[in-house]
């Protein structure tokens, strides 16, 4: 398929769509030791030493001492819990990672680091004058007198003068030397290659991708989860009296969960005064419980949370409602009227306090709508901060991330709203019955309501002060749940924050990483209403017990407020006289990590009596009961309705359950549950999970080795462990997700341990691999499923990933020596590694698993002999390598297990490589040579295992698109780890193998692009290790073994470079995807024939991946570019050896790209350029588009929508190829040129050598197009583009095709939106966040802008600053190889040929915008070519002579010295070297002037001073130069120098007219007629006239001048060679426009066309005239004149015709065809021009004054536009108060103007025929083209006015004739001759009677008919009420005969317009009846009345005839009968 690419290429034997077998890395480093000892290039041939570590880092802690039990003995479970919180990360570290493509992304931040330092290129269309200066300097010309004759043309001295007072630019040094051309070459390039810049990819923005997909973000280090987190601080509460000590605690509830969302925070805000009530009750305060802030803590933030805050008050006599009254009644204001009462109020609070101080009643509280203050308080900036929220998210939260709470996502946001200090003025008093949680939410839920029942209800006020803002990232003086100090605690006596724990309103899936047991007891109610006895005031002791004695309460209990921090026991509140009260305590209780049978909780129920009375106790108990804490070993947590005992419960009670009826005991109403208990723990020992719990008891069981075991209620004997163990494994399924994920590093350490360490039970090994393998597999999927907003783009859960880079580690070998560098604590958990690995060779293997084993005997309990026979056993088996079993288990799997398995291949891949690392390292193998690393056995199962993935991939694409996608990927990465540990050339066997099996498919598939996508994001992946270059064999030549390979870089002569015995043969196979390159350079070899495939144009249905293998290509070269390891040249030249082949392959593309050279003409030039033009500066503003769509911007004003469509050439086969997209284009560009920059120069000239003159010039093509693709865009367009809609539809397009076409799957395209992974970035990962930000989609190089709709200056600038280098050094690349492609011709002696090509680019380059550096590089390098060819020039190429001619004045005219003074330098070389040829250079000399004369007709921005100047340099140089001083140059440069400064007057004129465009056309016809006797100056100039009508879409003015242009060139030939079929002169074209004939050459100052120089320009031919002629009917066409197209055919055919050119034939007919059609289907639609008469009074417009024009307008201008475009412009020159508009359009009196005004008259005409002609115009075209005479009319009275009364109103018919026919080529026509006809009154009413007439009958014969237009043409025939009407008209003239005889002809023509009027109207009205519907009848009868007063008003009028006029003609009564026939 891909024969074409490979053309003249060796034969090749294994076909690219196969992959040939790979070299055999490891046995060829050996074999070939490199030549070089050291230095840079030594370090490309091996992997570094430290290439891989294992490092061991100690986790961050946040607390300052870290949170584990206080107990010293610990069961097992503990101890591995907290080994698994403590224990250091082990970590493997591929040392050089971060050099891969992965982690080394063209971002934006890395670009800007590269960028530092660059230079600002020099653009002279940035040096543009500033805006305003310039401004200044037009208004001054335009203020200047506006004649354009000022000074004659042709006033020499005027001229000399101003040219011999310029001064000229710095001149070139040594430029007149003859110097060698080696030398000059030499000088060129050392100059050319100083100071560039290194990094071509820095300097080009990464092409626009989704995350690469070789990027794996390092996993976030597993941390304590917390949600969103808020501060409240509170600061001050205060009542309207002030009499006793209040407790607030403050908590969150969530009141659409109906749960309590964090536990309560206890603050105290009395005064010292009112604490000092307290004294005797209340031990000193620990510092930790005078907290007044806290940090909450909220995972789902809602709009349901509600911060509650209680109240409470010390216990006093009497409901809650009695003791509130005072706080109700009592005013702060009336404290000195009530002063008595409050004192008493005061005394009696002090007694209660002194009493019942220790006990407390609820009192009120209050509720805070959190969501309110948060979204009112205003988010700070949402938009910024949205993202991190999101991400805070995105790692907790299960499925249900994303989904938000009902109302307002954006409200719930709680990281950036401004803080905001909150006063909350009423409290609700709380209703001693409505205490419970339930009624909480009722209230809560109410409160929401804007009727709540709450309002009503009387507050009780105070004013409460808190803050709440958004908590700061790491704020001090913080304590954690537990008391433990946060980090950053400076000082302790400082008042702290408490960290508030979070109790998550749903399951929060983060697996646990700290120590943490605490236990939250929540008594609810008791009904004592059945007890006997007094028990009212009821209080419950709550106490946490270690034993039954009552001195075994534990001091566990957290303190509230003011008080210790620990305590032995709690009391709930009292609800005062309430036999059966509910409770609101929350009592928490710290537990300890060990707990045995005896731990309970127990509740005291007391009756506090609250009067003093005698022999009263202060409480009284009134009952017991307790919660035993374990149950079958398991903590017993949940609700409970517990029996309560009258009595102290008996002996060894606490083992039971109160549930149990113990014998003898007194129960509350008879053994029923009285009491409600609600009990919670929040632990990271606790599972809380049967299932779990089992399978860890059976683990440790066997570590203990401690039989039977006890779980729950079953007794397991050893025999049975077997079993059990099994099942529970399996059962581990059914255990709930949450606690799964919450010991989630265990359990996986767990399962791992047992696959490699089986146990011994009963003397016998238990296998549990498969069991384990199994378990593993199904709870990752768990997780996958549950979890999966949790995952990267690769699919790979964050929890799990984060497991196996941060915990995993070998279980199996215990490193002696590693651990004594390695782990300095040792002692408890201290072991860096298991603390199962207690191995040693000393030491048989007992069961205790978990003893940690450390070097310094700080353990008591490591013995160190055996301790079982089972020892024995394992010691002789010894133990299996982790990922020798899993590989094993891998391939034996099958069925769901191995499904299981593959859909989550990366973790078992992961573990595998993370294993093999460690075993590696333990082993001290990780220096081994990799051929003896791992067993043959392991490699044999990883080559099953890649060989059945590769397989299932292969298999089941298409069903299960994202599963294998993901397996694809993991695959990838899994082989791109193995480079780094094992035997390369396996692991490219491997490779091979996975190629082998996608190849066999896919050459079988219809749709192949999914498929070889997937291929490539599997390279893409291998291809992004660090160590790619090394792994390609850089420093191997394709030579045959035996013979000494040279270093190719160290040639330091063309020749020297290649030792004769590598043949060309060898270069051939560098430049060539041969099969020699394929296996040496493997990775290399694929990435490339993965290019060549896709690219292929043949390739079916590949075209989606084309963007998608570019960038891979593209990303590589970037990476190599910037990577520190190969900045050495030498090294850099290695590199790109890799990627030669791909300049033979883009040579193949070269005709795809964009759009070929070929055909990129034919697309939409303007019309003054011919089809093979597209280069001269007429063509300039298409190249320029072109450039543009190539660059991917829009150049807004010219883009063509042509220029961006994909155009598509058609093959000689037939078939359609689509070319590439504008991204793709430049990026393979880009990459070709980065190799053309780093190769070896002399290896690519010898393969130059080599290529044919077709391939040469095809690599010149693609240089050609790399100049257009790298221009430099300039700061206007990036000032454009700032808005950048562009490219974003250009994006879009681009998105469309590939989802269209494959590549991607548009699904899995939709589930990576959908997980969000776009947005998320894994802020934690290893390269700081900032970084991230690139991956965000919006954030690539081009879309900085969608954040921040403006970039501001400095952004802009800089982006101009980076394209301008960016151009430079692409261009300075493409003249480097332009210069070593001469080289080759220079040292072949042949090809001439290609320098022409070679010009072509060059000439392009300097076409382009370009940097005052390059240029000079560029003019060096034209130079020498010049000198070394000049034949070349003058004879071959003479077209090029003329471009070349342009481009140097071009750029003489440039703003910049430098560059003007190597344009002189080169045009004068030029001239000198023209002369030295011929002895005169007539040539240069004509081609000159016409490049001036299009020059200054077409550039906007042209500057005639810099022109100045570099021609006095010109001049200078011929004075200095002495070798020609005798010759007649000098003089005839000095003729030419002049000659061109008076084509420089001229624009000086031109540049004045800038802004009046017709001014400008006048004067550039002008400038046209002067050259008169000079064809091709003329034609220049009618050409620049055409460009700019073009600009402004006069394309029939356009059109004209290029009709003008053909003429003219017609008259020439006609002249030179006489042949029949061409046009004979002007006298052919007649017929398309009566203004040619002036192109006649008949005056006798017509030079006769055979000189030198003269007519030589490329129109002055055939060809020249047919372009014309096609552009002509292009333009007439785009006008919609068709009838003109065809007029211009007439003229093409013939000379088609005597070509025998059918081609061109059948061309113009189907053009003719669409002429005509269009002609049909437009009819009645088109329209051409609008007409009007201007005429200028006033001596302000110079020698416009009086002058009188016809101008034309586009089509339907009205008037008010026209005098609105005048009256600006001239108002805008000579002042607005100056200039006056004439409004009307009577003959302008100048006598009557002030003359220091300017007026300007303007007036509608209309196009004026007489009668004859009419015959002769028939269509609408013919009446509006070859117009000459026009006509207006104006009304007048006799006496001034212009309306009068009907008689008196005459009308003023004014016809002008102008002095061309329109369209002419240009668009005002000065008047020439005028009359004026004079219409009496009734001529004026005749003439409207007409009009009536034909408006009448026009509108009934419409067809079809339209019912509106005619009813109104009647209403204003018929209508009665319409004054001036046709029945007052008639009135007026025809009521009686006029005296005078003159009018009697009038007389009777009006009377006879009557009568045709009334049967109209009759006619009409028949018309309207049949066209009415029912509703519409009414209406036609009243017209009908109207019509018939009408008509009998006029009857007697219309009846009087003129007897004189009738005389002679019959009898009047005869004929009265007869009009009454007819009226009958």
């Amino acid at each position: 398929a891909l024969s074409f690419l490979l053309l003249n290429f060796l034969k090749i034997h294994v076909p690219l769509t196969e992959a040939v077998d790979p070299v055999d890395l490891e046995d060829y480093l050996i074999t070939h030791p490199l030549a070089v000892e050291s230095g840079p290039l030594r370090d490309l041939l091996e992997f570094p030493q430290d290439d891989i570590e294992v490092v061991y880092t100690p986790r961050e802690c946040r607390t300052l001492v870290s949170a584990v039990p206080e107990e010293s003995e610990m069961d097992p479970h503990v101890r591995d819990c907290v080994r698994s919180y403590t224990e250091d990360w082990a970590i493997v570290n591929r040392k050089y990672h971060k050099l891969g493509t992965g982690f080394n992304p063209n971002t934006l931040d890395k670009q800007k680091e590269r960028q530092k330092g660059l230079p600002k290129q020099i653009f002279e269309s940035d040096e543009a004058p500033d805006g305003n200066s310039y401004q200044d300097e037009q208004d001054d010309l335009k203020r200047r007198s506006m004649s354009i004759d000022d000074t004659p043309r042709g006033s020499w001295a005027c001229s000399i003068f101003d040219l011999k007072n310029s001064l000229p630019d710095a001149l070139l040094p040594n430029l007149l030397d003859r110097t060698p051309n080696e030398e000059i070459d030499h000088h060129n390039e050392d100059q050319r290659k100083s100071s560039r810049h290194k990094e071509l990819f820095a300097l080009h923005p990464a092409p626009d991708e989704e995350e690469p997909i070789e990027r794996l973000s390092v996993p976030e280090v597993p941390k304590e989860h917390f949600g969103q987190r808020l501060l409240v601080k509170c600061l001050s509460l205060k009542f309207e009296i002030e009499i006793e000590p209040i407790f607030a605690s403050l908590a969150l509830y969530d009141v659409k969960e109906k749960k309590k969302i964090s536990e309560n925070f206890y603050f105290d805000l009395n005064s010292e005064q009112m604490k000092g009530m307290l004294r005797p009750h209340v031990p000193p305060a620990a510092i930790s419980t005078l907290a007044r802030s806290a940090i909450f803590s909220i995972t789902y933030p809602s709009q349901d949370v509600f911060l509650v805050i209680k109240l409470e008050k010390v216990l006093q006599q009497g409901d809650i409602g009695e003791c509130a009254e005072p706080y109700m009644i009592f005013k702060e204001s009336d404290a000195a009227k009530n002063k008595e009462k409050l004192e008493k109020l005061k005394g009696q609070a002090e007694q209660f306090c002194q009493r019942l101080g220790k006990y407390r009643m609820p009192f009120a509280w209050t509720a805070i709508h959190l969501m309110n203050i948060v979204s009112s308080a205003g988010s700070l900036e949402r938009d910024s901060t949205e993202g991190r929220s999101e991400r805070r998210n995105s790692s907790i939260v299960g499925r249900r991330s994303l989904e938000r709470t009902t109302s307002g996502d954006e409200a719930c946001n709680l990281s950036s709203f401004r803080p905001a200090t909150l006063t909350v003025t009423n409290f609700f008093k709380q209703e001693g019955d409505r205490l419970s949680d339930e009624d909480l939410y009722k209230f809560l839920a109410d409160m929401r309501r804007p009727s709540s029942v709450l309002r009503r209800l009387r507050p009780i006020t105070a004013q409460l002060k808190i803050d709440i803002s958004p908590a700061p990232e790491n704020p001090h003086y913080c304590l954690t749940p537990e008391l433990l100090q946060v980090k950053l605690y400076p000082d302790s006596r400082v008042r702290p924050t408490r960290e508030i724990l979070e109790f998550p309103a749903r399951d929060v899936y983060v697996p646990n990483t700290t120590y943490r047991n605490l236990l939250y007891v929540y008594p609810q109610s008791l009904n004592f209403a059945n007890r006997q006895g007094s028990a009212r005031n009821i209080t419950v002791k709550v106490q946490f017990m270690y034993g039954e004695d009552p001195s075994n309460a534990m001091p566990v209990i957290f303190g509230k407020s003011s008080c210790p921090e620990f305590s032995k026991e709690a009391y709930t509140a009292v609800v005062y006289h309430n036999r059966s009260p509910d409770f609101h305590e929350e009592i928490k209780i710290k537990l300890p990590a060990t707990l045995t049978d005896h731990h309970h909780l127990l509740f005291t129920f007391y009756h506090v009596s609250c009067q003093q009375k005698q022999n009263t106790p202060l409480e009284t108990p009134v009952g017991y009961t307790w919660i035993p804490m374990l149950q079958n070993g398991r903590l017993k947590t949940g609700q409970f309705c517990l029996p309560v005992s009258l009595e102290k419960p008996p002996q060894a009670y606490s083992v039971l359950s109160p549930e149990v009826p113990l014998p003898g005991m007194k129960w509350v109403d008879n053994h029923k549950g009285v009491f409600n208990v609600e009990v919670v723990a929040v632990s990271s020992l606790h599972t809380q999970d049967p299932y779990l719990d089992k399978f860890f008891a059976l683990v440790h069981a066997l570590d203990e080795h401690m039989f039977p075991v006890r779980i729950g209620d079953m007794r397991i004997m050893e025999n049975n462990l077997e079993n059990e163990l099994k099942s529970s494994i399996s059962a581990l399924n059914s255990s709930q997700l949450e606690p799964v994920v919450r010991f989630l590093h265990l359990l996986l350490d767990k399962l791992i341990l047992l696959v490699v360490r089986p146990p011994v039970i009963a003397g016998q090994i238990v296998n549990l691999g498969q069991a384990s393998f199994e378990a593993m597999a199904s709870i990752i999927n768990r997780l996958h499923k549950n979890l999966d907003g949790n995952q990267d783009q690769h699919g790979r859960n964050s929890l799990l990933a984060s497991y196996i880079y941060y915990v995993f580690r070998l279980p199996n070998t215990y490193p002696t020596h590693h651990h004594q560098l390695r782990c300095p604590r040792a002692g408890l958990g201290g072991s860096v590694h298991y603390a199962t690995m207690a191995r040693s060779a000393v030491r048989p293997a007992s069961l205790n698993l978990n003893r940690s084993r450390s070097l310094s005997n700080s353990n008591p309990d490591i013995s160190g002999t055996p301790t079982s026979p089972d020892d024995e056993v394992r010691s002789i088996i010894g133990t299996k390598l982790f990922h020798e079993e899993l590989a094993l288990q891998w391939v034996v799997c099958s069925g769901s297990v191995r499904e299981a398995a593959l859909q989550q291949a990366w973790f078992f891949f992961e573990l595998m490589v993370k294993s093999m690392v460690h075993h590696l390292y333990f082993a001290d193998k990780l220096d081994a040579p990799r051929k003896n690393r791992f067993p043959e056995r392991f490699m044999d199962d990883v080559t099953a295992l890649v060989s059945t993935i590769a397989g299932d991939i292969v298999s089941r694409f298409q069903k299960d698109t994202e599963m294998v996608e993901r397996l694809n990927t993991s695959l990838a990465f899994f082989l791109n780890d193995l480079l780094s540990i094992m035997d390369r050339g396996f692991v490219f066997s491997l490779i091979k193998t996975c190629y082998k099996q996608v190849s066999s498919k896919l050459y079988s598939l219809t749709y192949p692009s999914n498929l070889a996508s997937l291929r490539l994001d599997f390279l893409r992946i291998i291809c992004s290790h660090e160590h790619y270059v090394t792994l390609n064999l850089p420093c191997s030549l394709l030579t045959p073994p035996a013979s000494p390979s040279p270093s190719v870089s160290s040639a330091t002569s063309q020749s020297s470079g290649f030792s004769t015995n590598v043949q060309d043969q060898k270069i051939a196979n560098m430049f060539e995807l041969s099969v020699p390159f394929r296996q040496q350079h493997y990775l290399a070899g694929l990435v490339l024939t993965e290019l060549a495939v896709i690219l292929d144009p043949d390739a079916e249905g590949l075209f989606g991946l084309h963007k998608k293998v570019i960038n891979m290509v593209h990303n590589l070269l970037s990476s190599h570019d910037s990577d520190p390891r190969y900045a050495d040249p030498q090294v850099k030249a290695r590199v790109a050896m890799l990627y030669l082949p791909l300049i033979a392959l883009d040579l193949g593309l070269a005709k795809f790209l964009y759009f070929s050279a070929e055909s990129h003409n034919q697309r939409g030039r303007p019309s003054c350029v011919t089809v093979d033009d597209y280069e001269s500066e007429g063509g300039s503003m298409i190249s320029q588009t072109v450039a543009m769509a190539i660059a991917g911007t829009s150049v807004p004003q010219l883009t063509r929508p042509s220029s961006f469509l994909p155009v598509l050439t058609v093959f000689q086969s037939g078939r359609q190829h689509s070319t590439f997209s504008t991204e793709s284009s430049r990026s393979l560009l880009i990459c070709l040129l980065w190799v053309l920059k780093n190769a070896d120069e002399s290896v690519l000239q010898k393969w130059f050598t080599d290529l044919s003159v077709l391939q040469l010039n095809r690599l010149l093509d693609l240089l050609y197009l790399c100049v257009s693709c790298f221009e430099y865009k300039g700061k206007k367009v990036f000032e454009r583009m700032n808005s950048l809609t562009f490219k974003k539809s250009k994006d879009m397009r681009a998105k469309l095709e590939e989802a269209i076409l494959g590549s991607i799957g548009a699904r899995q395209e939709m589930v990576r939106r959908s997980r969000g992974q776009l947005e998320r970035s894994p802020s934690g990962s290893a390269f700081g966040s900032q970084e991230n930000l690139r991956w965000r989609k919006d954030m690539t190089h081009w879309r900085q802008n969608t954040e921040k709709l403006d970039k501001s200056r400095a952004e802009i600038e800089h982006e101009a600053l980076i394209d301008g280098n960016l151009a430079t050094e692409a261009n300075l690349i493409i003249l480097d190889t332009l210069e070593i492609v001469v080289q080759t011709v220079s040292v072949t002696e042949s090809k001439e040929s290609i320098l022409g090509g070679v010009l072509k680019v060059l000439l392009h380059s300097m076409a382009c915008n370009q940097s005052a550096l390059y240029l000079q590089h560029c003019f060096a390098t034209q130079r020498a070519l010049v000198s070394k060819f000049p034949e070349l020039l003058f004879e071959e190429e003479t077209e090029q002579c003329a471009d070349l001619c342009l481009r140097l004045l071009r750029h003489c005219s440039s703003s910049i010295s430098t560059i003007r003074s190597h344009a002189s330098a080169s045009l004068y070389l030029l001239m000198r070297q023209n002369f030295e040829i011929g002895n005169n250079f007539a040539r240069v000399k004509m081609q000159v002037t016409m490049s001036l004369s299009s020059l200054v007709g077409t550039s906007q921005n042209f500057n005639e001073e810099f022109l100045r100047r570099s021609l006095k340099t010109i001049l200078t140089y011929a004075e200095e130069d002495l070798e020609l001083r005798e010759t007649t140059f000098p003089d005839q440069v000095q003729d030419l120098v002049f000659n061109l400064h008076m084509i420089l007057s001229d624009t000086v004129k031109m540049k004045e007219h800038q802004e009046d465009p017709e001014m400008l056309i006048d004067l550039m016809y002008r400038i046209a007629k002067g050259y008169q006797n000079s064809p091709d100056l003329r034609l220049t100039w009618l050409q620049n006239m055409a460009g700019k009508h073009s600009e402004r879409s006069n394309h029939a003015e356009s059109a004209q001048c290029l009709v003008h242009s053909a003429a003219l060139v017609a008259e020439y030939l006609s002249m030179l060679e006489d042949r029949k079929y061409l046009p004979v002169g002007c006298v052919t074209f007649q017929n398309i426009s009566s203004n040619v004939l002036e192109e006649s050459a008949v005056s006798d100052d017509v030079v006769s066309p055979d000189e030198e120089g003269i007519c030589s320009g490329k129109y002055f031919t055939e060809a020249g005239l047919v372009g014309l002629l096609e552009q002509a009917a292009a333009s007439f066409s785009m006008a919609g004149m068709y009838e003109a197209v065809n007029e211009v055919y007439k003229v093409l055919i013939p000379i088609h015709e005597a070509n025998r050119d059918a081609k061109k034939l059948s061309t113009i007919h189907g053009k003719l065809q669409e002429a005509f059609s269009k002609i049909v289907h437009q009819d009645g639609k088109r329209m051409f021009g609008t007409y009007f008469r201007v005429g200028f009074y006033g001596t302000k417009f110079g020698d416009l004054d009086e002058q009188e024009f016809v101008y034309k307008e586009p089509a339907i201008t009205k008037l008010a536009e026209i005098s609105h475009r005048l009256e600006g412009f001239y108002g805008e020159r000579f002042g607005e108060d100056v200039l006056e508009v004439i409004k009307d359009s009577n003959p302008v009196d100048k006598c009557k103007l002030d003359p220091n005004k300017a007026y300007i008259q303007i007036t509608y005409v209309e196009p004026y025929f007489d009668t004859y002609e009419m015959k002769d115009r028939i269509t609408y075209f013919d009446k509006n083209y070859n117009l000459r005479r026009f006509m207006y009319c104006t009304p007048f009275t006799l006496d001034g006015r212009a309306h009068g009364d009907l008689h008196e109103q005459f009308k003023r018919k004014t016809i002008l004739t102008t002095s061309h026919a329109f369209p002419y080529i240009k668009t005002r026509i000065n008047v020439i001759h005028k009359e004026e006809i004079i219409l009496t009154p009734i001529e004026v009413a005749i003439e409207d009677m007409q009009k009536k007439t034909q408006e009448l009958a026009f509108a009934t014969h419409q067809d079809p008919a339209d019912p509106k237009m005619l009813q109104m043409v009647l209403q204003g025939s018929v209508g009665t009420t319409v004054n001036q009407g046709p029945l007052e008209v008639a009135q007026v003239f025809l009521s009686e005969i006029p005296n005078d005889p003159k009018l009697f002809r009038h007389h009777n023509k009006l009377r006879l317009c009557f009568k045709d009027f009334t049967k109209r109207c009759e006619d009409a009205l028949r018309k309207n009846k049949s066209l009415i519907g029912p509703d519409q009848k009414e209406y036609q009868r009243e017209l009908e009345r109207n019509y018939h007063r009408l008509k009998e008003a006029l009857q007697p009028l219309i009846n009087r005839k003129i007897p004189q006029l009738y005389k002679a003609v019959l009898p009047v009564t005869c004929h009265r009968m007869s009009l009454r026939k007819m009226e009958i």
